[in-house]
């Protein structure tokens, strides 16, 4: 009977929380109230960005474009699934976690979604169940971030349009097409066309203004604009007859003429009127007059508008002009894939300085962009997007309007301690002509389009053009940094000599060999090159292949810290029978009569920080990573730095070089998580943020200078001296000190990262003989 009793009351309890269940799952609660949004507003109608800081490039708040504005998501209800599908909206294959409480820092504007509940599947948040667009009961103390796994969706493009809110006739496209075909690339000069959503048009030339061509010429690339030659597209009075009694038109003004007539006759003219000021980044910010009729109307005494532009020193093939066309010495751009991107440096005095994010804008950005030989921006980053710089911040709250010639005429606020840290430091990204090297190379086999076995177009004697390999002997990771660039897919993680994995090729001749390239190439046709194929391994098994990445790593050494902590000790030798087995002291220590005697050591403390924007990590995989009993630790890498003593005419009188002896998170930014640690065979690498600190009495953390005479050196350390690991700039990668040694003591000043002063600094730092006593003045 009881248990009769207990059974029923059982099946009522069951009975009850299933229909609760169910009713749960197929009814929203009362306060989230949340409904399936639009279907209207689907994922091409929509855009997504990260914001905040600190944070990396695949992290940050999640911010929406809807209806011309930008606006945040609450964190009620959000969850893993929601990541997921704003992740992948953002470009990237998964979310691995979501921060809340406005952990990126606080949005402005609209709180456009609230209580959003995604299964994870879905192809657009928009399609998620919200309170819909625009009903929030939050505040942005709320704004939800999401954290992405840091990979690309396969054929997946950062969006190149620049954001300008325009009415319904938005021009969506601009081009100038070369009425005249032109031999070389860039196109410089053409009729201006402009494309929405029914096709390409012509824009009427009435009172058309140098503004407006000043517009065009930046979004083409182009620094400036030129008068164009009107007379030569005139049409004569007998051009009509031209193509009647000529079975072919001549070469020229004659044949340009005819092609802008027959273009007139097109009649279709989409803008009868362009009034731009000359700062906009875009045709489409200009005030603009649509032909709203009959799209066939004809331009009423006018022609299609013809701009000619200016190119800059990278893109002009005249020798002559290159040498006139000078660029800023007092601005540059570092960290970037591409000469036209990257963190913006000004110099100041004789030391380069970075520039703080607040009020960066377009027209600032635009200012750097076409005094340095390129087009306007069409991006400005904030938040350290392009990485960070080291020394000091020379200008704040830069203001510009964007007639100014130089970044150093617009208006700005000398730097405080208070004001502004690195982690804000402001990039661009600048227009560049279109010069169509992608066309000439391609990657097959990978797993992904960032990676495969290198093809180039090739020309054989008969003119036909082929894909062919490239001999993989000497490729490494310059060569592989401009495939990647060429193609359009960011830094190179790695540059391989075997690639028989990748075999999903019909192509197997190696047509070139021997190729050699700075880093700094825009395309692989400007390296060297043998002349005729050298290859030992014919096979294609052997032909170059590279791995791409949007990110890359940024090592730079603490210099203040190196002249802070120098110092000689006389060690003894029984204490350094490791360090001899590591090949830490120099040759001459193989004859000196162990245990007895000492060496004298150059000792100093090495703190490498990454301030990059991907994680630094040993090339080798943990397999092949060598154990060092005498230290008790894993080397990951052969040579991580290089420690040299050179005299004054650059020859080396003692060298050093330590292996990595563990690479780890020593210490980090605030907000920053240590993630590699050494103990235990865990993983190496320096996170983004971090550092790895190698002390001053550590083994090998020195220079052998037992050999050295008395006199006037220069300290250099080199971190990542072969390039074994992609970094975003190596140029930062080495540390120069001014040193004097007496025989017995030694002085060490004026360390300096060896890009941070100017060139003429930097000439009188190589020729000054080093410090004459012991004050500092």
């Amino acid at each position: 009977m009881e248990q009769s009793y207990w059974c029923r009351h059982i099946v009522v309890f069951l009975l009850s929380a299933w229909i609760t269940l169910s009713f749960a799952q197929t009814t929203p609660s009362v306060r989230s109230n949340p409904t399936p949004t639009s279907q209207t507003e689907g994922p091409e109608s929509l855009k997504f960005r990260l914001s905040g800081f600190p944070r990396k490039h695949n992290e940050g708040r999640i911010e929406v474009f809807y209806k011309g504005e930008w606006g945040t998501i609450c964190d009620d209800d959000f969850s893993l699934a929601n990541a997921h599908v704003l992740c992948r909206q953002l470009g990237f294959v998964s979310a691995t976690g979501w921060g809340h409480s406005a952990k990126y820092g606080k949005g402005a504007g609209k709180i456009w979604l609230d209580n959003v509940q995604c299964s994870g599947s879905e192809r657009s948040i928009s399609v998620c169940k919200s309170r819909g667009w625009g009903n929030s009961d939050c505040t942005h103390d709320e704004d939800a971030g999401v954290i992405c796994k840091d990979e690309r969706l396969p054929g997946f493009r950062d969006s190149n349009v620049i954001e300008v809110q325009v009415d319904e006739n938005r021009v969506e496209e601009v081009r100038l097409r070369p009425v005249v075909k032109a031999k070389r690339m860039p196109i410089t000069e053409g009729v201006v066309e402009v494309k929405n959503k029914d096709g390409w048009a012509q824009v009427c030339d009435s009172g058309w203004t140098p503004k407006n061509s000043h517009v065009v010429c930046g979004m083409m690339g182009f620094p400036h604009e030129r008068k164009v030659n009107k007379n030569f597209y005139k049409l004569e009075p007998n051009a009509k007859t031209i193509t009647k009694t000529s079975s072919k038109p001549k070469p020229g003004k004659s044949a340009a003429a005819e092609r802008l007539y027959a273009e007139q006759q097109k009649n279709h003219f989409l803008v009868h009127s362009v009034a731009c000021l000359g700062t906009e980044v875009h045709l489409a910010a200009c005030p603009l007059e649509f032909n709203y009729g009959n799209a066939t109307e004809t331009c009423a005494g006018g022609m299609p508008a013809v701009v000619s532009c200016v190119p800059g020193p990278l893109y002009t093939q005249n020798n002559a002009m290159k040498k006139k066309l000078k660029v800023s010495s007092s601005v540059r751009l570092k960290g970037g894939v591409r000469q036209s991107e990257g963190r913006v440096e000004v110099l100041k005095g004789s030391e380069w300085g970075t520039v703080c994010d607040d009020r960066w804008n377009l027209q600032s950005a635009s200012v750097v962009c076409r005094e340095l030989g390129f087009g306007s921006a069409k991006a400005a980053l904030t938040g350290a997007r392009m990485g960070q710089g080291l020394g000091p911040i020379h200008m704040n709250e830069v203001q510009c309007s964007g007639h100014e010639r130089s970044l150093w005429n617009c208006r700005y606020k000398n730097i405080s301690a208070e004001d502004c840290k690195h982690t804000e430091d402001a990039a661009v990204r600048c227009n560049v002509p279109y010069m169509g090297y992608e066309k000439t190379v391609r990657i097959l086999g990978g797993r992904t389009r960032y990676e495969g076995r290198v093809e180039v177009l090739h020309t054989e004697i008969n003119g036909i053009q082929l894909w062919g390999l490239i001999c993989g002997e000497s490729w490494g990771t310059e060569e592989a940094m401009v495939v990647c660039r060429q193609l359009g897919l960011g830094y190179a993680n790695h540059g391989l000599q075997e690639t028989w994995y990748w075999d999903s090729s019909n192509v197997t001749d190696m047509v070139i060999s021997g190729v050699k390239c700075t880093g700094d190439e825009m395309s692989l046709s400007q390296c060297q090159r043998h002349k005729t194929v050298t290859c030992q391994k014919m096979a294609a098994r052997f032909a170059a292949g590279v791995i791409c990445s949007e990110t890359a790593s940024d090592l730079v050494l603490n210099a203040p810290l190196v002249q802070q902590t120098v110092y000689i000790e006389d060690r003894p030798l029984h204490m350094l029978y490791c360090a001899a087995e590591e090949d830490c002291l120099s040759k001459s220590a193989a004859k000196a009569n162990w245990p007895y005697g000492h060496r004298r050591l150059l000792r100093f403390s090495s703190q490498i920080h990454n301030v990059g924007r991907a994680d630094f990590r040993p090339k080798a995989g943990r397999h092949s990573w060598v154990w060092h009993a005498c230290h008790g630790h894993y080397h990951s890498m052969d040579i991580f730095t290089h420690y040299d003593l050179l005299s004054a005419n650059g020859t080396k009188v003692a060298e050093g070089h330590k292996a990595s002896f563990c690479l780890e998170d020593s210490d980090c930014e605030e907000g920053v998580s240590k993630r590699y640690e050494c103990a235990n065979f865990g993983e190496q690498g320096i996170t983004v943020g971090c550092w790895d600190l190698y002390r001053h009495d550590i083994d090998c953390q020195w220079l052998d200078i037992t050999d050295v005479k008395p006199g006037m050196y220069i300290l250099q350390v080199v971190i990542n001296p072969n390039y074994e690991v992609s970094e975003s700039d190596f140029t930062n990668n080495a540390m120069k000190c001014n040193c004097k040694y007496d025989g017995n003591r030694v002085w060490v000043h004026n360390c300096h990262i060896g890009d941070a002063f100017s060139e003429e600094a930097e000439r009188k730092f190589e020729k000054y003989p080093g410090q004459l006593n012991n004050q500092i003045s």
